[in-house]
């Protein structure tokens, strides 16, 4: 069996994916629009990779109001995520390097399902970084909103509503022992419970204010690499502190720093095992002059490979006073 290249040897590809029907509040189904203004395409080429947009997933139109009860928009959240897993599987399939930017969270449940089908089909399991201020690990009976952004990492590991749950026809979809959740800090009470007795590992911003960020991610990435083909990202941007991304839809104080944030991204580059990411949560309605669109942008790029001392963008010039104009 061949090993994948590294990361930064792969050609990237992206797709959007334009949801917001798993949030409470709208607006983060424009993150792959903002993103692409951002210069995404743009900075990438800089690092000598070879990109294409792939265009948006299709998402249905709800055929009505959110259920009062339950899960909400489940039948189009699925249907969405359904869409979208084939299509990083294919990518995988390909060669390439997926790149999927959100929309809600609730596409992990799409994502994460391609990226294990990949590896599945030879023998292979994948390792998961999630890096989200909230565990994202209710189901239908403890979420307090019904809002299916806070239940995909749950039904990635087998929890919950069968319907998402069985999104791809198996679960779970990535180990528990290889399942790795840092900078929360804000959990339900009924999620908390589950959490500890699900298996998965997790660093709760106390943690990692206590041991540092690098001890954190170089303990993080053993655990998820154990015994796997590669590594799975998927940022959620509320996981930083609002100071530096205000554009996100459930924003919570005492969040990841941004050199805590490029430190996380540059040492999963170093570790050469990155074979998918993701960037969910990203609401440009909520947004200031598109900086933390412009901040995804620099933490994927960050991620495939671009260091401090590399070259560096116009655009990254001029925003960290490098650049005189």
């Amino acid at each position: 069996m061949e090993p994948m290249p590294p990361t930064a040897a792969r050609d990237v590809a992206m797709l959007g994916f334009p949801m917001d029907l798993g949030a409470g509040r709208r607006g983060v189904d424009m993150g792959p629009a903002a993103v692409r203004y951002a210069g995404l395409a743009a900075e990438i080429a800089e690092l000598n990779l070879a990109f294409e947009d792939l265009g948006d997933v299709d998402v249905p139109h709800p055929a009505g109001p959110a259920a009062e009860s339950g899960p909400k928009y489940l039948r189009e959240i699925v249907a969405a995520c359904e869409n979208l897993a084939p299509r990083v599987e294919d990518v995988l399939d390909a060669g390439k390097f997926p790149v999927v930017i959100g929309g809600d969270h609730s596409m992990a449940m799409g994502t994460v399902t391609g990226v294990s089908s990949h590896f599945r089909k030879k023998g292979e399991k994948v390792g998961l970084l999630w890096i989200d201020a909230h565990a994202d690990f209710n189901t239908g009976q403890t979420s307090p909103s019904g809002n299916i952004h806070g239940m995909p990492l749950s039904a990635l590991m087998g929890y919950g509503v069968p319907e998402l749950v069985d999104i791809g026809g198996f679960s779970p979809k990535v180990p528990p022992e290889n399942t790795v959740l840092i900078g929360i800090r804000s959990v339900d009470d009924g999620e908390r419970e589950l959490v500890m007795a699900s298996g998965i590992h997790y660093y709760e911003m106390m943690k990692v204010d206590a041991r540092g960020m690098g001890a954190v991610v170089e303990e993080a990435l053993s655990i998820a690499l154990r015994d796997a083909a590669g590594v799975h990202v998927s940022l959620d941007m509320d996981g930083l502190d609002p100071a530096f991304a205000p554009g996100v839809g459930t924003p919570v104080a005492g969040g990841i720093s941004m050199r805590e944030a490029y430190l996380i991204m540059e040492m999963v580059a170093d570790c050469g095992r990155l074979v998918s990411m993701e960037v969910a949560e990203l609401n440009p309605i909520l947004d200031s002059a598109n900086a933390t669109a412009e901040l995804a942008c620099e933490l994927i790029t960050s991620a495939l490979g671009k260091k401090v001392m590399g070259p560096l963008s116009v655009r990254g010039q001029r925003r960290t006073g490098r650049l005189r104009t």
